[in-house]
């Protein structure tokens, strides 16, 4: 029996109606819970005269805003399924998720208005989130994904969409829709395409049931509780932004403050108000680097957590400094994603550590004969347990190559368990490369070059080699007030650290990496520019 879902909005609006659910950080709007819940049945009752009904895909291409979470709960009510879009990828590369989900309706805010047009085609109908008016530019890329996306035209002003009334007007004029209570466990609420790092984006199921047991994840590890405040700020098109740690906030009546996208000054700004925050090890970068950060008072911040990738462990010391804990965390789109997180006792104690399996996840670490690895040893992770997708939409091949029969989910990264119950990960099965006979895993190398004083972060990645077979190359970004410093220097900085395989055999420097809008590098470009020098050479 699975973990069905009440209505959240109406249930929260019956049980702490006054209390404030949301808070725009740019404008100061805010919004109680009642109020939530009758935008939110009033924007049922906008996509239901939209022709939205049970099953039906609702895309949707916008910054961070209240309006998206209206959206979504607006679709559970009608049991239909939103399908965020990444508004950082251009049109060509969004059409083919479009026609793979199959989308009904194109939600989109005055940014993506442009994009949004050029996705239109006959079944796919247009509705604008703000009053009409020229496409705003897109706003220039940033070394960090999630300092992008500022919102210079939102309004809520009624207006005129592409294609009739916006959807300010249509709120205004809808009767709240009254519908069923209870979301079914076992049907999907939204699909959530992977970020493409390795290969082809696949729509990850996400049912009612996975965002519960989050929320209990959530809750267990970091103690989130009503009156809590965080801020939202990671993109809404990846699991974090929705899940970490801004839906468990609602369920349990905090307040969740919405930037458009991650503004370290106005991060910092915020910190005396908020009980938990959440960022990707980028975010932390940020902030650490800011002007502001060592006078800043982040004393009121009660739980930080940190996924997506590895945090170094010269940021784990630094944010230490400050009496903050970053609790290291690890999970998947596919696992809901909460899946480990560090205990704050530990932050230090096991740097690197991403904690232990939460309560209702079982974990396995597997080598490759698909025997369980002694302790100590690494191996793939494997997770069994009910906060875990279905399967990738309509993908049936896809499904089954992630999961073996009896539903253990192969995560394809690396990972061992200590003699206390805690694990760490290597990085992932494809990153990792043999030299010499022995494995080497880059997420070791990477957290050594990153206490270089000069090493603003490093990736490393392995390159065919005729003698070793396989030897690293290190893509170094260096501070921006870095002293000179070369590669040779680098390379014996890893050998005093490291064990002579370890050490990478080339260093290319970079002003700036590929990245997900996550965060995360996307290291088979970097893959491409090894191909690439090796072919000028």
């Amino acid at each position: 029996m699975g973990v069905d879902l009440v209505d959240i909005t109406a249930k929260r609006a019956a049980l702490t109606p006054e209390r404030i659910a949301f808070e725009d950080a740019i404008s100061g709007r805010t919004l109680t819970y009642a109020a939530l819940e009758d935008r939110c049945a009033r924007a049922a009752a906008v996509l239901a005269s939209r022709r939205v009904a049970r099953g039906d895909r609702v895309a949707i291409l916008c910054r961070n805003r209240i309006e998206f979470f209206e959206i979504m709960f607006a679709c559970a009510k009608l049991g239909a399924i939103l399908v965020p879009l990444n508004w950082r990828a251009p049109a060509m590369e969004l059409q083919p998720l479009l026609q793979d989900c199959g989308a009904k309706l194109l939600v989109y805010g005055c940014e993506d208005a442009a994009t949004a047009a050029a996705l239109k085609h006959d079944g796919l109908a247009l509705l604008s989130l703000d009053s009409p008016g020229p496409p705003a530019p897109s706003p220039a890329s940033s070394s960090t994904p999630e300092t992008a996306g500022a919102a210079p035209c939102r309004t809520e002003r009624a207006g005129e969409g592409a294609g009739g009334p916006g959807y300010q007007a249509l709120l205004s004029d809808a009767e709240p829709l009254t519908t069923d209570r209870r979301w079914p466990a076992d049907a999907t609420w939204f699909l959530m395409y992977t970020s493409g790092t390795t290969g082809q984006p696949k729509g990850v199921i996400q049912t009612y049931q996975m965002s519960a047991v989050n929320a209990f994840h959530v809750t267990q590890a970091f103690g989130v509780h009503a009156g809590d405040t965080t801020l939202n700020f990671l993109p809404l098109f990846h699991t974090a932004g929705i899940q970490l740690l801004t839906l468990p906030t609602l369920i349990a009546g905090g307040t969740v403050n919405v930037l458009p996208g991650f503004d370290a000054a106005r991060a910092l700004e915020l910190m005396p108000r908020l009980d938990a925050f959440f960022g990707v090890p980028a975010v932390y970068q940020q902030l650490s680097l800011h002007p502001e950060f060592e006078d800043a008072d982040l004393s009121h911040v009660r739980a930080w957590g940190c996924g997506g990738a590895p945090l170094a462990d010269v940021l784990v010391e630094r944010f230490a400094a400050k009496g903050a804990r970053v609790c290291n965390g690890y999970g998947m789109t596919e696992t809901g994603p909460t899946a480990f997180v560090a205990a704050p006792e530990d932050a230090l104690t096991k740097v690197g550590s991403v904690g232990k399996p939460q309560m209702l996840l079982d974990v396995r670490i597997v080598g490759a004969d698909g025997r369980d690895v002694a302790e100590g040893e690494t191996g793939e992770i494997w997770m069994r347990g009910p906060g875990l997708t279905p399967g990738y939409w309509q993908r049936p091949e896809e499904t089954a190559k992630a999961f073996t029969p009896d539903g253990w989910l192969k995560s394809g990264d690396l990972g061992r368990r200590d003699a206390d119950g805690c694990y760490y990960v290597a990085g992932r099965i494809k990153e990792m490369y043999i030299s010499g006979g022995e494995n080497v895993y880059p997420a070791e190398i990477e957290n050594v070059l990153a206490r270089h004083p000069a090493v603003q972060e490093a990736a490393v990645v392995g390159v065919a080699d005729e003698k070793w077979g396989e030897v690293g190359c290190a893509f170094v970004m260096l501070k921006s007030d870095a002293l000179p410093v070369g590669g040779g220097e680098l390379i014996q900085f890893c050998r005093s650290n490291l064990a002579g395989f370890k050490t990478p055999k080339q260093v290319v420097f970079v002003s700036d990496f590929p990245r997900t809008a996550a965060g995360k590098v996307q290291k088979h470009l970097l893959h491409v520019e090894v191909d690439r020098a090796a072919q000028r050479a």
